[in-house]
């Protein structure tokens, strides 16, 4: 099979592709015949050394794929070989094929095309295991993200909105920030030139937002809970600005408010299986509608991966990069 390899840590030009053993499934899991996978921020930490696979996993990069079953492992009822999936990954999605538990991989949902399926897993998984499962968010809360013109802020606009939330956005340029306005963003907030704590009070005449889905980190960490309303939680889920941070105690107890840290990457399969179960029953009927859809910036082929990974990097792109081997 076809795989990229990382020759070493660094910059994109570490990675190639290169002709490694097959994979095989053992019980319990499918081997998938990869047709696209799709580049995420927690990507470029693995191969600049960051962020390396859970135990048990495959050393090669990649957190989701579309596909379809080439072989199922004992025990495996659910599935079928030639069925087309889309699938949760650990690891080994930069590849023509990979091996999964059964209970990650998911039916591409009506109206989606299979090349398309690859860029849902990881952010839909991320988006709601983060802000309706653990954060609770209700309808008519108001919702923060921030960085919405991303993979995964643009399937968060699409979703609290879709459930009635009032939504709130950062981003870096007036034509993204009018992009996540068309996805069912309420109130965008240019964060090169506005502070969002005040723009986030002005919206809600003082009293802040409900929840917040985070990616930078320590850089926010005391401005998210200024941000928060009473009650409110604050949801981290990357360090892009920091893993160090002061946060005031009193100024979140006085809110009653809550820090959640989460990781989706190392939680054990079968948590993973339960949101998987959860996003087909509740989040797919809304792709099949129209009202949520995931946002391809471009596809590209997996012999193109530096130049991917480039892109990506650059923070030029508009939801998500998707590769197609």
């Amino acid at each position: 099979m076809r795989a990229v390899i990382a020759t070493a840590a660094g910059g994109p030009e570490v990675l190639s592709v290169h002709e490694v053993p097959d994979v095989e499934p053992g019980p319990g899991e499918v081997a998938i015949a990869v047709v696209a996978t799709a580049i995420n921020r927690a990507d470029l930490l693995q191969r600049q050394g960051f962020y390396p696979p859970p135990p048990g996993a495959s050393d090669v990069i990649g957190l989701e794929c579309s596909g379809t079953i080439a072989a199922v492992g004992e025990g495996v009822e659910q599935w079928s070989v030639g069925d087309e999936v889309c699938a949760l990954l650990a690891g080994g999605g930069y590849a023509s094929r990979v091996v999964v538990p059964a209970g990650q991989v998911m039916p591409v949902p009506d109206g989606v095309d299979l090349v398309t399926a690859a860029a849902l897993p990881e952010v839909a998984a991320t988006v709601w295991s983060n802000v309706f499962m653990v954060a609770g968010l209700k309808p008519h809360e108001a919702f923060l993200v921030h960085g919405g013109a991303g993979g995964i802020g643009t399937f968060a606009i699409q979703l609290a909105s879709a459930l009635g939330a009032r939504v709130f956005t950062t981003g870096g340029t007036a034509d993204k920030l009018a992009f996540c306005a068309s996805l069912g963003a309420d109130v965008t907030i240019n964060y090169r030139d506005e502070d969002f704590v005040e723009a986030v009070k002005a919206a809600t005449d003082g009293g802040g937002v409900d929840v917040i889905l985070d990616n930078m980190g320590a850089k926010y960490l005391q401005r998210n809970v200024e941000a928060l309303a009473t009650e409110g939680r604050l949801v981290i889920i990357g360090m892009q600005g920091g893993s160090k941070g002061e946060l005031d105690i009193n100024a979140l107890l006085r809110k009653r408010g809550a820090v959640i840290a989460t990781s989706l990457r190392s939680r054990p399969s079968d948590e993973k299986a339960t949101i998987c179960a959860s996003l087909v029953e509740l989040v797919w009927p809304l792709v099949a509608e129209g009202l949520v859809r995931p946002i391809v910036h471009g596809t590209m082929s997996l012999d193109d991966v530096v130049a991917a990974h480039e892109l990506m990097e650059s923070g030029e792109h508009t939801g998500k990069i998707v590769l197609t081997v």
